[in-house]
This record gives structure tokens, C-alpha cells and sequence, in this order.
């Protein structure tokens, strides 16, 4: 290469595949379905998976799993090899049955079935009862006072308590092994206990799900190749600044920088937008007839973003998805949003429009991530120390939105609950966050998890670059600030 000529750079690719199927809503119709049916989808999954870790999580405790199986074992035998008296096998079966009935543990227990000092072991989903939980009735009879209302960010008071439910009954939970503000309603349990004189459970212990299994990271390729998250855009309103995300197009498309620049653009795989693209202003949704000027209000911000996702697209692929400012469906799971509101970028196959929550696979690493608006949620009715450890929680219950539909809006699904996670993610993402906030959360069986809180793009000029090499990020942070 002579001198003063310029250097190529050829992107890198990465095999992609899209895991959204179980998010998609196809084909299905709502015929005034209830959501308690989602919920009995729900404690099916959790309460099968509890019952295969008991033995495990309460080996020392008589009773259990395998004090069951014995006694199932020595039926079949009594029948097999006492055919022939009645009487002795008649006997013999009743104390095995009253045995059956005295067993102190029984991890199968309704809770209906409780027995007054009793231990033992039930399974059901956490209900929890708060003080300020917002109510449509107590919102409208505080419209007609004349004191003004203050909502707070978190609903969660001091009198806030548990109460387990199953397909039968409910039962409040007592104890100080159990904190009210760790957990939220919707969330699978397993609790070790006795129900007292007053008919409440006395917790002494519980087990959760646990980080579900988890794909062991390919070490086929030791290449560096990069995955870029950018969400809150947020095109159309007031903090939106075309120029500075334009500077981001330029540096991902490599006409940015030098040489050292352009080498790291062609390591960029992919763009993975995580909502919240498009903000139309609420004054002009009011349900009314909209004037022309206000039609152009409603399209312009849709017909500049896909100017610029074209500048993308024809560069590397992308995956956009829905968010909370969206013109999609306000429910979980989010659909794609329409091609036909991004007539340039869909023209090009690298432009993937995808469903929120979005589950796909990047040359064997799996991805899983939201728009934010599970976490959101979990920060409004319970208390961590960071968004992380919300994210964390997610994983620990095996449920991405246990607030579903509780507090956080979802579709009526009947025969199942795709928030359940079967697998867990290698990188496990969430969008339109007020900070930037990362760890590498380790398992007990060798897990391994890039947790990542993706900034406002619109406020913080921030996008997030993760090497799939390492499962190492950090952020890219572009201003128009000439003094900054």
C-alpha cells in the first residue's frame, strides 16, 4: 500500500437467529379470556420446578420426596406378595396409609390442606398486599377532594405484607426470613413452615427458582467482534439532537475517526436499538380529528428516524424494537414494530424489526433483553439497591415481568406464560435507564451473565459496546458539546 492511500476495513460478521417466536402473537383472539389463567400457567411451571429442588434444598428434613417414594415402593409390595390374605394386607396397608398421612413434610401440600403445627413444605405464588398500590376507585373519589395528590416513584409502605395464593386458597405469611419489600406480587415460591393458631404461615425458610441452565460460551473464535446498544431516542421530542446521534451513525458506519476508529467500526456486528425511538407529543393524541398541521407532527418524527435507520441499514445489521413511547401495542410482549412505517430501512434485509422483550442468539452467545419496562415496574413496588439487582431478581425467579399482569400490562395468554425463562442468557440487557450500570453476575453451576442498564440516548449521549469475545462492555459517548 503506497503512501496517502486509504486503508479498507471489511465488516465482520456474525451468525444471527432470532429466538422472539414465543413472544409473537399470531392467530390468537381475544374472546374475553381472563388473566387467571395465565396465572395457574404460571404456578404449573414454578411449582414443577420447586418440587424437582426440594429434596435437595431439605435433605435432612424426614418426610420427604423420598420418604414418599418408600412408601409408595412398599404398597406395590404389600400387594404383589400378600395376595393371598385379605386380612394381612388390609392391615398392613392401613398403617401405611396412616404413616402416609403423618408424614411431617409434604412437598405436594395445598394450601388448604395446612395443618395447624404442622411442618411442612407448599408452593404458590407471592400476592402482596401494599398500602399505596394505586386503585382506580381511590384515584377517582381523590379527584373529587380538594387536596392536591403527590404520587410517589415507589409505592412500597411498612405495612405492606405477603400473602401466598395457589388454584385454591391463600394463606398470609409470617416471619422474618421473608422481607415484603424484596419481593412482588406474581413472584414463584417454595416456603418451608407451619401454619399457626391465628391460620397464618410461619416462614422459616424459602427457595426460589434459581438462575435457570445456561449454554456454555463458545470458545470456537477468539476474534473481537462487537454488539452495539443504544436505546431512548426518543426522535420527535424536545431532547432529541439529530446532530449528535448522527455523529453516532457516522462512527458505526466507519465514516468517523481514523484509522484506529474505522478498524473498530468493522468489528461492529450489530445494532440492537432497545425502544423508546419515537416520542409523538401527547398534546395532539387526544382521540380527536387531527388538523393538517398536526398530521405532519404525527408522521415527521416516524419519516426522520427512518432516514437515519437507512444510513444504518445499508452499512450493518439491526434489530429496532418497540418501547414505551412507541406507536405499538402498550401491553407486553410488544409486537414488532410495522415495516411499513420505515419504507427506506426495510427495504435492506439488515433491518430487523423485533419484539419486546427481544431473545436472540449472535454466533452462540444468547441475548435476552427488554425496553425497560419489567424493571420500571419492579423499581415501583419493591426496593433494591440498584437496577441490577432488579435484573438480577428476574433471573433468581426465572420470569422477566412477575409484575405481569398485575401492575405492568400483558396479553390474556391461556395455555402459557412466555415470560417464564427456560434457558438462562449469556447477556441479559435493559433499556431506557437513567444511568449507565454493568456486572458480571457468576452462578452456582459456572453461570455467566453480562448485565447491562442501557442509558436515554436523548439524555446522555451514551451508547453501550459489548465484545462477544469476553462479555466485556463499556460505553461510547458522543456530544455536541464543544466545551464538554
Amino acid at each position: 500500500m503506497g503512501d496517502g492511500e486509504t486503508k479498507h476495513f471489511e465488516r465482520k460478521q456474525a451468525l444471527y437467529k432470532s429466538l422472539d417466536e414465543k413472544y409473537l402473537v399470531h392467530g390468537q383472539k381475544y374472546k374475553g379470556q381472563q388473566y387467571s389463567q395465565i396465572y395457574f400457567a404460571r404456578l404449573h411451571r414454578v411449582r414443577n420446578l420447586l418440587n424437582s429442588l426440594v429434596h435437595k434444598w431439605k435433605p435432612h428434613l424426614p418426610g420427604l420426596l423420598r420418604g414418599k417414594n418408600g412408601l409408595i415402593k412398599c404398597t406395590h409390595y404389600l400387594k404383589n406378595h400378600l395376595r393371598g390374605s385379605h386380612w394381612l394386607q388390609g392391615f398392613f396397608l392401613e398403617i401405611l396409609m396412616s404413616l402416609k398421612r403423618s408424614l411431617i413434610l409434604k412437598p405436594n401440600l395445598k394450601v388448604l390442606g395446612l395443618e395447624e403445627g404442622k411442618e411442612c413444605i407448599i408452593v404458590g405464588t407471592i400476592y402482596k398486599h401494599m398500602k399505596l398500590k394505586p386503585s382506580i376507585l381511590c384515584e377517582y373519589s381523590k379527584e373529587r377532594s380538594m387536596v392536591p395528590l403527590v404520587k410517589p416513584h415507589n409505592f412500597v409502605h411498612s405495612d405492606d405484607y405477603l400473602i401466598l395464593e395457589d388454584e385454591i386458597g391463600r394463606v398470609r405469611l409470617r416471619g422474618c426470613s421473608l422481607i415484603a419489600v424484596d419481593f412482588v406480587t406474581g413472584t414463584g415460591l417454595a416456603l418451608h413452615g407451619m401454619k399457626t393458631n391465628e391460620g397464618d404461615f410461619l416462614v422459616q425458610d424459602f427457595l426460589e427458582a434459581g438462575l435457570p441452565p445456561q449454554m456454555k460460551l463458545p470458545i470456537h473464535w477468539r476474534e473481537d467482534k462487537y454488539v452495539v446498544f443504544v436505546s431512548g431516542l426518543n426522535v420527535g421530542g424536545n431532547k432529541f439532537n439529530p446532530l449528535q446521534f448522527q455523529l453516532l451513525i457516522d462512527h458505526l458506519t466507519g465514516l468517523l475517526g481514523g484509522e484506529n476508529d474505522y478498524k473498530t467500526a468493522s468489528n461492529i456486528v450489530r445494532l440492537v436499538i432497545a425502544g423508546s425511538s419515537i416520542l409523538i407529543p401527547q398534546s395532539i393524541l387526544n382521540g380527536q380529528t387531527l388538523a393538517l398541521d398536526d398530521q405532519s407532527k404525527l408522521t415527521e418524527p416516524i419519516k426522520e428516524l427512518d432516514i437515519l435507520l437507512t444510513q444504518l441499514a445499508v452499512a450493518m445489521p439491526l434489530d429496532i424494537m418497540p418501547g414505551p413511547s412507541d406507536p405499538a401495542n402498550s401491553f407486553l410482549p410488544q409486537q414488532p414494530l410495522h415495516r411499513c412505517l420505515f419504507p427506506g430501512a426495510s427495504a435492506y434485509s439488515t433491518f430487523f424489526c423485533c419484539t419486546n422483550p427481544h431473545h436472540f442468539e449472535l454466533d452462540g452467545v444468547q441475548f435476552i433483553g427488554t425496553s425497560g419496562q419489567n424493571i420500571d415496574d419492579l423499581d415501583k413496588y419493591s426496593i433494591g439497591k440498584d437496577k441490577l439487582e432488579f435484573i438480577e431478581r428476574t433471573l433468581r425467579w426465572r420470569h422477566l415481568a412477575p409484575t405481569a399482569p398485575n401492575t405492568l400490562g400483558c396479553y390474556p395468554f391461556t395455555e402459557k406464560d412466555p415470560f417464564f425463562l427456560e434457558s438462562c442468557p449469556h447477556v441479559y440487557y435493559v433499556g431506557n435507564q437513567e444511568k449507565f450500570e454493568t456486572r458480571l453476575l457468576q452462578g452456582p453451576e459456572n453461570h455467566l451473565v453480562r448485565l447491562i442498564c442501557i442509558p436515554r440516548f436523548c439524555e446522555s449521549g451514551v451508547a453501550v459496546m459489548l465484545n462477544l469475545k469476553n462479555l466485556e462492555c463499556h460505553t461510547l459517548c458522543l456530544s455536541t458539546d464543544l466545551n464538554s
